[in-house]
Protein backbone atom coordinates (compact mmCIF):
# COMPACT_ATOMS: atom_id res chain seq x y z
CA UNK A 1 0.00 0.00 0.00
CA UNK A 2 1.18 3.52 -0.78
CA UNK A 3 -0.08 6.49 1.21
CA UNK A 4 1.91 9.72 1.21
CA UNK A 5 0.44 10.97 4.47
CA UNK A 6 1.95 9.15 7.43
CA UNK A 7 -1.46 8.94 9.09
CA UNK A 8 -4.83 9.77 7.52
CA UNK A 9 -6.92 10.94 10.41
CA UNK A 10 -10.15 11.23 8.43
CA UNK A 11 -11.53 9.53 5.34
CA UNK A 12 -12.80 12.96 4.27
CA UNK A 13 -9.40 13.57 2.71
CA UNK A 14 -9.85 10.63 0.33
CA UNK A 15 -13.39 11.21 -0.85
CA UNK A 16 -15.62 10.32 2.11
CA UNK A 17 -18.56 12.72 2.32
CA UNK A 18 -22.20 12.97 3.46
CA UNK A 19 -23.31 10.62 0.69
CA UNK A 20 -21.09 7.81 1.95
CA UNK A 21 -21.91 8.66 5.55
CA UNK A 22 -25.63 8.22 4.85
CA UNK A 23 -25.01 4.78 3.36
CA UNK A 24 -22.93 3.73 6.35
CA UNK A 25 -25.42 4.83 9.03
CA UNK A 26 -27.22 1.48 9.13
CA UNK A 27 -24.09 -0.34 10.29
CA UNK A 28 -23.99 -0.39 14.07
CA UNK A 29 -21.59 -1.98 16.52
CA UNK A 30 -18.04 -3.06 15.66
CA UNK A 31 -18.04 -1.71 12.09
CA UNK A 32 -15.81 0.95 10.59
CA UNK A 33 -15.58 2.36 7.05
CA UNK A 34 -12.52 2.11 4.86
CA UNK A 35 -11.40 2.65 1.28
CA UNK A 36 -9.66 -0.10 -0.69
CA UNK A 37 -6.26 1.08 -1.92
CA UNK A 38 -4.66 -2.17 -3.13
CA UNK A 39 -6.03 -5.55 -4.22
CA UNK A 40 -4.00 -8.74 -3.88
CA UNK A 41 -5.09 -12.30 -4.70
CA UNK A 42 -6.86 -13.00 -1.44
CA UNK A 43 -6.33 -9.89 0.69
CA UNK A 44 -7.20 -6.22 0.43
CA UNK A 45 -5.37 -3.18 1.74
CA UNK A 46 -7.81 -0.58 3.04
CA UNK A 47 -7.24 2.93 4.37
CA UNK A 48 -9.09 3.58 7.63
CA UNK A 49 -9.12 6.66 9.87
CA UNK A 50 -5.69 6.84 11.44
CA UNK A 51 -4.03 4.05 9.49
CA UNK A 52 -4.60 1.04 7.26
CA UNK A 53 -5.50 -2.64 7.42
CA UNK A 54 -4.72 -5.76 5.41
CA UNK A 55 -7.78 -7.98 5.49
CA UNK A 56 -9.86 -10.62 3.65
CA UNK A 57 -13.48 -10.48 2.51
CA UNK A 58 -16.20 -12.32 4.37
CA UNK A 59 -17.47 -15.72 3.33
CA UNK A 60 -20.85 -14.17 2.48
CA UNK A 61 -19.25 -11.85 -0.09
CA UNK A 62 -17.29 -14.73 -1.58
CA UNK A 63 -20.48 -16.78 -1.91
CA UNK A 64 -22.15 -13.89 -3.73
CA UNK A 65 -18.98 -13.41 -5.82
CA UNK A 66 -18.86 -9.78 -4.72
CA UNK A 67 -15.29 -8.58 -4.49
CA UNK A 68 -14.01 -5.03 -3.87
CA UNK A 69 -11.85 -3.16 -6.35
CA UNK A 70 -9.46 -0.28 -5.80
CA UNK A 71 -11.45 2.85 -4.90
CA UNK A 72 -14.34 1.03 -3.23
CA UNK A 73 -15.65 2.27 0.10
CA UNK A 74 -16.24 -0.78 2.27
CA UNK A 75 -17.68 -1.81 5.60
CA UNK A 76 -15.14 -3.51 7.87
CA UNK A 77 -15.92 -5.75 10.83
CA UNK A 78 -13.26 -4.44 13.21
CA UNK A 79 -12.74 -6.44 16.44
CA UNK A 80 -9.07 -6.05 17.39
CA UNK A 81 -9.68 -7.69 20.77
CA UNK A 82 -10.63 -10.85 18.87
CA UNK A 83 -7.99 -10.33 16.17
CA UNK A 84 -10.84 -10.12 13.65
CA UNK A 85 -10.86 -7.78 10.67
CA UNK A 86 -12.72 -8.46 7.43
CA UNK A 87 -14.65 -6.68 4.70
CA UNK A 88 -18.34 -7.54 5.09
CA UNK A 89 -19.98 -5.15 2.62
CA UNK A 90 -19.21 -2.89 -0.34
CA UNK A 91 -21.02 0.44 -0.34
CA UNK A 92 -22.89 1.08 -3.63
CA UNK A 93 -20.51 2.54 -6.19
CA UNK A 94 -21.01 6.00 -7.66
CA UNK A 95 -19.00 5.02 -10.73
CA UNK A 96 -17.29 1.84 -11.85
CA UNK A 97 -14.63 1.61 -14.54
CA UNK A 98 -14.81 -1.77 -16.26
CA UNK A 99 -13.99 -3.59 -19.45
CA UNK A 100 -15.04 -6.82 -21.09
CA UNK A 101 -13.42 -9.74 -19.31
CA UNK A 102 -11.20 -12.25 -21.05
CA UNK A 103 -12.40 -15.81 -21.48
CA UNK A 104 -14.87 -17.74 -23.56
CA UNK A 105 -17.96 -16.59 -21.73
CA UNK A 106 -17.16 -12.86 -21.80
CA UNK A 107 -18.39 -10.94 -18.78
CA UNK A 108 -17.22 -7.80 -17.06
CA UNK A 109 -14.00 -6.99 -15.21
CA UNK A 110 -14.15 -4.06 -12.81
CA UNK A 111 -10.94 -2.03 -12.75
CA UNK A 112 -11.60 0.82 -10.30
CA UNK A 113 -14.52 2.38 -8.46
CA UNK A 114 -15.76 5.82 -7.44
CA UNK A 115 -13.57 7.77 -9.84
CA UNK A 116 -14.21 11.31 -11.02
CA UNK A 117 -11.69 11.66 -13.84
CA UNK A 118 -9.63 9.35 -16.02
CA UNK A 119 -6.28 10.54 -17.32
CA UNK A 120 -5.69 8.67 -20.59
CA UNK A 121 -1.91 8.94 -20.78
CA UNK A 122 -0.11 8.46 -24.06
CA UNK A 123 3.26 9.18 -25.64
CA UNK A 124 2.75 11.54 -28.63
CA UNK A 125 5.54 9.83 -30.54
CA UNK A 126 6.06 6.12 -29.79
CA UNK A 127 2.65 5.18 -28.37
CA UNK A 128 0.15 7.40 -30.19
CA UNK A 129 -2.79 5.28 -31.37
CA UNK A 130 -6.16 6.95 -31.98
CA UNK A 131 -8.01 3.62 -32.07
CA UNK A 132 -6.71 2.77 -28.59
CA UNK A 133 -7.62 6.22 -27.28
CA UNK A 134 -11.15 5.80 -28.60
CA UNK A 135 -11.45 2.48 -26.79
CA UNK A 136 -10.34 4.10 -23.54
CA UNK A 137 -12.89 6.86 -24.11
CA UNK A 138 -15.61 4.24 -24.46
CA UNK A 139 -14.95 2.56 -21.12
CA UNK A 140 -14.38 5.88 -19.31
CA UNK A 141 -17.62 7.41 -20.56
CA UNK A 142 -19.46 4.20 -19.80
CA UNK A 143 -18.24 4.65 -16.21
CA UNK A 144 -19.75 8.18 -16.17
CA UNK A 145 -16.32 9.64 -15.48
CA UNK A 146 -14.67 12.60 -17.20
CA UNK A 147 -11.95 11.67 -19.71
CA UNK A 148 -8.81 13.77 -20.15
CA UNK A 149 -6.14 12.90 -22.72
CA UNK A 150 -2.66 13.52 -21.32
CA UNK A 151 0.18 13.74 -23.83
CA UNK A 152 3.18 12.91 -21.69
CA UNK A 153 6.81 13.00 -22.88
CA UNK A 154 6.05 16.10 -24.94
CA UNK A 155 9.78 16.89 -24.83
CA UNK A 156 10.40 13.97 -27.22
CA UNK A 157 7.83 15.12 -29.82
CA UNK A 158 9.07 17.03 -32.86
CA UNK A 159 5.73 18.73 -33.62
CA UNK A 160 3.37 18.60 -30.64
CA UNK A 161 1.00 21.15 -32.26
CA UNK A 162 0.37 18.83 -35.22
CA UNK A 163 -0.33 15.94 -32.82
CA UNK A 164 -2.79 18.08 -30.87
CA UNK A 165 -4.61 19.12 -34.02
CA UNK A 166 -4.86 15.51 -35.19
CA UNK A 167 -6.22 14.28 -31.83
CA UNK A 168 -8.80 17.05 -31.66
CA UNK A 169 -9.92 16.33 -35.20
CA UNK A 170 -10.37 12.65 -34.40
CA UNK A 171 -11.78 12.81 -30.85
CA UNK A 172 -13.69 16.11 -30.75
CA UNK A 173 -13.83 18.27 -27.64
CA UNK A 174 -12.09 15.91 -25.23
CA UNK A 175 -9.77 17.95 -22.96
CA UNK A 176 -6.18 17.29 -24.06
CA UNK A 177 -3.25 18.32 -21.88
CA UNK A 178 0.42 18.44 -22.88
CA UNK A 179 2.95 17.63 -20.15
CA UNK A 180 6.46 16.34 -19.62
CA UNK A 181 6.75 14.50 -16.32
CA UNK A 182 10.53 14.26 -16.68
CA UNK A 183 10.95 18.00 -17.25
CA UNK A 184 8.02 18.90 -14.96
CA UNK A 185 6.41 21.12 -17.57
CA UNK A 186 2.70 21.62 -18.27
CA UNK A 187 1.67 20.15 -14.90
CA UNK A 188 -0.39 23.22 -14.00
CA UNK A 189 -2.80 22.22 -16.76
CA UNK A 190 -3.80 19.24 -14.62
CA UNK A 191 -4.75 21.37 -11.60
CA UNK A 192 -8.45 21.79 -12.54
CA UNK A 193 -8.91 18.03 -12.11
CA UNK A 194 -7.06 17.72 -8.79
CA UNK A 195 -8.21 18.61 -5.29
CA UNK A 196 -9.70 17.39 -2.05
CA UNK A 197 -12.14 14.53 -2.51
CA UNK A 198 -11.26 14.00 -6.21
CA UNK A 199 -10.30 10.53 -7.45
CA UNK A 200 -8.34 10.15 -10.68
CA UNK A 201 -7.45 6.91 -12.44
CA UNK A 202 -4.45 6.75 -14.79
CA UNK A 203 -4.94 4.66 -17.93
CA UNK A 204 -2.54 3.96 -20.75
CA UNK A 205 -0.11 1.49 -22.25
CA UNK A 206 2.96 0.24 -20.45
CA UNK A 207 5.86 2.65 -20.58
CA UNK A 208 4.00 5.91 -21.28
CA UNK A 209 5.08 7.39 -17.94
CA UNK A 210 2.01 7.01 -15.72
CA UNK A 211 4.08 6.14 -12.65
CA UNK A 212 6.58 8.92 -13.34
CA UNK A 213 3.73 11.42 -13.62
CA UNK A 214 2.26 10.23 -10.31
CA UNK A 215 5.65 10.60 -8.63
CA UNK A 216 5.93 14.17 -9.90
CA UNK A 217 2.41 15.10 -8.78
CA UNK A 218 3.00 13.66 -5.31
CA UNK A 219 6.47 15.14 -4.92
CA UNK A 220 7.76 11.75 -3.77
CA UNK A 221 9.20 8.61 -5.36
CA UNK A 222 6.10 6.53 -4.64
CA UNK A 223 6.02 4.34 -7.74
CA UNK A 224 8.88 2.40 -9.26
CA UNK A 225 9.81 3.50 -12.76
CA UNK A 226 11.80 1.65 -15.37
CA UNK A 227 14.59 2.87 -17.58
CA UNK A 228 14.35 3.58 -21.27
CA UNK A 229 14.63 0.66 -23.70
CA UNK A 230 17.25 1.25 -26.35
CA UNK A 231 15.32 -0.52 -29.14
CA UNK A 232 12.24 1.71 -29.13
CA UNK A 233 12.94 4.51 -26.67
CA UNK A 234 9.99 3.58 -24.44
CA UNK A 235 9.97 3.25 -20.69
CA UNK A 236 9.89 -0.20 -19.12
CA UNK A 237 6.61 -1.23 -17.52
CA UNK A 238 6.82 -1.38 -13.72
CA UNK A 239 3.28 -1.19 -12.28
CA UNK A 240 1.85 -4.69 -11.75
CA UNK A 241 -1.17 -4.02 -9.50
CA UNK A 242 -3.59 -1.15 -9.05
CA UNK A 243 -2.85 1.28 -6.23
CA UNK A 244 -4.78 4.14 -4.69
CA UNK A 245 -2.37 6.87 -3.63
CA UNK A 246 -3.58 9.57 -1.26
CA UNK A 247 -1.93 12.95 -1.76
CA UNK A 248 -1.63 15.57 0.99
CA UNK A 249 -4.01 17.93 -0.85
CA UNK A 250 -6.82 15.35 -0.68
CA UNK A 251 -6.52 14.02 -4.23
CA UNK A 252 -6.66 10.24 -4.67
CA UNK A 253 -4.69 8.83 -7.61
CA UNK A 254 -5.16 5.29 -8.92
CA UNK A 255 -2.28 3.88 -10.93
CA UNK A 256 -3.00 0.92 -13.19
CA UNK A 257 -0.86 -1.57 -15.10
CA UNK A 258 -0.84 -1.13 -18.86
CA UNK A 259 -3.87 -2.89 -20.35
CA UNK A 260 -2.85 -5.32 -23.08
CA UNK A 261 -6.44 -5.67 -24.25
CA UNK A 262 -9.35 -3.24 -23.98
CA UNK A 263 -12.50 -5.24 -24.57
CA UNK A 264 -15.39 -2.85 -24.72
CA UNK A 265 -18.71 -4.67 -25.06
CA UNK A 266 -19.74 -3.31 -21.65
CA UNK A 267 -19.40 0.23 -23.05
CA UNK A 268 -22.16 -0.08 -25.66
CA UNK A 269 -24.14 2.89 -24.32
CA UNK A 270 -21.21 5.29 -24.77
CA UNK A 271 -20.55 4.56 -28.45
CA UNK A 272 -22.78 7.37 -29.72
CA UNK A 273 -21.09 9.80 -27.33
CA UNK A 274 -17.56 8.77 -28.30
CA UNK A 275 -18.44 8.88 -31.99
CA UNK A 276 -20.66 11.93 -31.61
CA UNK A 277 -19.79 13.32 -35.04
CA UNK A 278 -20.94 10.13 -36.79
CA UNK A 279 -24.04 10.03 -34.61
CA UNK A 280 -24.93 13.61 -35.60
CA UNK A 281 -24.44 12.96 -39.32
CA UNK A 282 -26.56 9.81 -39.06
CA UNK A 283 -29.58 11.91 -38.01
CA UNK A 284 -29.79 13.07 -41.63
CA UNK A 285 -29.57 9.61 -43.23
CA UNK A 286 -32.50 8.66 -45.48
CA UNK A 287 -33.16 5.49 -43.48
CA UNK A 288 -33.36 5.43 -39.68
CA UNK A 289 -31.65 2.02 -39.58
CA UNK A 290 -28.86 3.02 -41.97
CA UNK A 291 -25.65 1.06 -41.35
CA UNK A 292 -23.54 3.63 -43.25
CA UNK A 293 -22.26 1.07 -45.73
CA UNK A 294 -23.97 1.04 -49.14
CA UNK A 295 -27.41 2.49 -48.42
CA UNK A 296 -28.61 5.35 -50.64
CA UNK A 297 -29.03 8.71 -48.94
CA UNK A 298 -26.42 7.99 -46.25
CA UNK A 299 -25.41 11.30 -44.70
CA UNK A 300 -22.44 9.73 -42.93
CA UNK A 301 -20.82 8.50 -46.12
CA UNK A 302 -21.63 11.83 -47.77
CA UNK A 303 -19.74 13.62 -44.98
CA UNK A 304 -16.80 11.29 -45.57
CA UNK A 305 -16.83 11.96 -49.32
CA UNK A 306 -16.90 15.70 -48.66
CA UNK A 307 -13.87 15.44 -46.38
CA UNK A 308 -15.78 16.29 -43.20
CA UNK A 309 -15.26 12.81 -41.74
CA UNK A 310 -12.12 10.67 -41.90
CA UNK A 311 -12.61 7.30 -43.59
CA UNK A 312 -10.39 5.69 -40.93
CA UNK A 313 -12.69 6.93 -38.17
CA UNK A 314 -15.74 5.44 -39.88
CA UNK A 315 -13.86 2.14 -40.28
CA UNK A 316 -13.03 2.12 -36.57
CA UNK A 317 -16.67 2.87 -35.76
CA UNK A 318 -17.82 -0.16 -37.80
CA UNK A 319 -15.19 -2.37 -36.12
CA UNK A 320 -16.31 -1.26 -32.67
CA UNK A 321 -19.96 -2.05 -33.47
CA UNK A 322 -19.03 -5.53 -34.74
CA UNK A 323 -16.91 -6.24 -31.68
CA UNK A 324 -19.61 -5.10 -29.26
CA UNK A 325 -22.20 -7.28 -31.02
CA UNK A 326 -19.87 -10.30 -31.00
CA UNK A 327 -18.87 -9.93 -27.34
CA UNK A 328 -22.46 -9.37 -26.27
CA UNK A 329 -23.59 -12.51 -28.10
CA UNK A 330 -20.74 -14.49 -26.54
CA UNK A 331 -21.67 -13.29 -23.06
CA UNK A 332 -25.30 -14.18 -23.73
CA UNK A 333 -24.33 -17.68 -24.86
CA UNK A 334 -22.23 -18.01 -21.71
CA UNK A 335 -25.23 -17.07 -19.60
CA UNK A 336 -27.39 -19.62 -21.41
CA UNK A 337 -24.80 -22.31 -20.75
CA UNK A 338 -24.80 -21.36 -17.10
CA UNK A 339 -28.60 -21.59 -16.93
CA UNK A 340 -28.52 -24.95 -18.74
CA UNK A 341 -25.96 -26.28 -16.25
CA UNK A 342 -28.06 -24.98 -13.37
CA UNK A 343 -31.18 -26.65 -14.79
CA UNK A 344 -29.34 -29.98 -15.08
CA UNK A 345 -28.21 -29.76 -11.44
CA UNK A 346 -31.79 -29.01 -10.28
CA UNK A 347 -33.13 -31.91 -12.39
CA UNK A 348 -30.51 -34.23 -10.90
CA UNK A 349 -31.47 -33.21 -7.36
CA UNK A 350 -35.19 -33.76 -8.07
CA UNK A 351 -34.43 -37.18 -9.56
CA UNK A 352 -32.37 -38.17 -6.48
CA UNK A 353 -35.19 -37.08 -4.17
CA UNK A 354 -37.72 -39.01 -6.26
CA UNK A 355 -35.52 -42.17 -6.33
CA UNK A 356 -34.95 -42.02 -2.56
CA UNK A 357 -38.70 -41.74 -2.05
CA UNK A 358 -39.33 -44.83 -4.17
CA UNK A 359 -36.68 -46.83 -2.27
CA UNK A 360 -38.27 -46.00 1.09
CA UNK A 361 -41.69 -47.04 -0.13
Amino acid sequence: MIVTQSSIQSLDSIGWDKYWESLFLKYKGPYIPGRVCTVHKSRYEAIIPGGSLSLPVSGALKTKKQFPVVGDFVVILHQPELATDMIVAILPRKTSLSRGDAGESGGEQHLAANIDTAFIVTDPEKDLNIARIERYLLIVRSAKAEPVIVLNKSDTCADITAVLDMIRTQTGDIPTVVVSAINKTGLDNLNPYLGRGKTIVFLGSSGVGKSTLINVLSGEELQKTGGIREDDGRGRHTTTVRHLIALPDGTSLIDTPGLREIRIWTAQESISETFEDIHEYSRHCKFSDCTHNQEPGCAVRKAMEEGKLHAERLDRYHKILKEVAFEHEKATIGLKRFEKKRYKEISKTIKEIFDNGKQKS
